[in-house]
């Protein structure tokens, strides 16, 4: 995991805007193998989306081959409501650069069956080849997309009721009325986050401090969904000086030292998006020579669980007896008789069998 630490909210979010563009055009995007991107609402993201309109306005960057996938929308809210996620990304980025309307995906909270709306959904990030990055932020109780605390981490995308918390921290679009707050929402799931082929995370504000430290400090944990992001290949969390007051200063100082020797070294994650993405282009890997031992490529990896833990299905599941050594007979021992002195000997409580015989005479 790469964790990004800045020292306020405009850096961090002025990382993160450089970051897309520059895979954005690392990649090379075009109208047969378009670059697709996934994006949020909310507070986290705004300072990135303005960022990008003033690159693009500048003449740094083309969204025309970028496809987009929103993250969530509420249910039962006008498309054109203030409040309705549809409205904040028109409002925010996608009327102010040159993507085209049938490149963004949103959520429809208004289709008349939900779960075909949300299979329809999954479908066409399939069909696209995949989330080549996904963007993100998360709420104070540690939540991804609207996945909160008790998602199932291998969820796609549903059907999803809000959290008070939640609904509480977004009645700030709704003039801080909480009666005006929709009570569900469509989101993407986990496991739909954790497919895409990069995700980055902004993290802003003390209020998100306790989120961050449980992903990074603590364990996978359905209650902090985005904790998940830890199974994640190229995951990179965002934030600034702020949300890291619940960290350990070890663990502060150990991320920024790595990025500072990576800035160094001139490293830099780059990722061979293209290669996936582009099915047209076979990339075949060469065999491994190693000490003499001629290593076959691996041109269909399989998963290293079913390797390991599952047997082929042809392959009887039998249980093989084993021989044991025969129990040794019960010999009457007891410890008073390993004493060699006949007076103590007598002194002991007589055993079973004297008993017995005590009892008859």
């Amino acid at each position: 995991m790469r964790f990004i630490i800045k020292n306020n909210e405009d850096e961090a979010s002025s990382y993160a805007a450089n970051y897309i563009i520059n895979r954005i055009t690392q990649f090379s995007p075009s109208e047969q193998r378009p670059f697709v991107l996934g994006l949020p609402t909310g507070s986290s993201p705004l300072g990135v989306y303005r960022i990008l309109v003033q690159r693009y306005k500048a003449g740094e960057v083309s969204f025309e081959n970028v496809v987009t996938f929103n993250m969530d929308e509420y249910i039962n809210i006008p498309r054109d409501h203030q409040g309705s996620y549809h409205s904040f990304m028109w409002t925010n980025l996608f009327s102010h650069i040159n993507i085209p309307p049938g490149n963004v995906n949103i959520l429809d909270g208004n289709a008349p069956n939900l779960e075909a709306e949300c299979i329809a959904y999954e479908a066409k990030i399939k069909a696209v080849g995949g989330i080549d990055l996904f963007l993100a932020g998360i709420g104070e109780d540690g939540h991804i997309a609207f996945n909160e605390p008790g998602s199932s981490l291998a969820s796609r995308t549903r059907v999803k009721t809000l959290a008070y918390d939640t609904i509480l921290a977004n009645s700030r679009f709704f003039d801080d009325n909480l009666e005006l707050v929709p009570k569900m929402a469509l989101t993407v799931g986990v496991q739909t986050v954790l497919e895409a082929r990069e995700v980055v995370v902004m993290v802003l504000g003390a209020r998100k401090a306790l989120a961050l430290q449980q992903c990074i400090e603590q364990g996978v944990n359905h209650m902090w969904t985005l904790s998940a992001l830890q199974l994640h290949p190229h995951p990179m969390i965002i934030c600034d000086e702020d949300a890291t007051l619940e960290l350990k200063v070890k663990t502060v100082k150990y991320f920024k030292d790595i990025e500072r020797v990576a800035r160094a070294e001139g490293f830099d994650q780059i990722l061979p998006s293209n290669i996936r993405t582009d099915s047209n282009l076979k990339l075949v890997p060469a065999a491994v020579v190693v000490n003499g031992v001629h290593t076959p490529p691996c041109t269909s990896p399989q998963s290293t669980a079913s390797h390991h833990l599952l047997l082929p299905p042809s392959t009887p599941t039998t249980c093989t007896s084993r021989s044991r050594s025969p129990s040794p007979d019960f010999t009457n021992d007891r410890m008073g008789s390993r004493i060699g002195d006949p007076a103590f000997t007598r002194r002991l409580t007589p055993a079973p069998e004297q008993q017995s015989r005590q009892t008859s005479e």
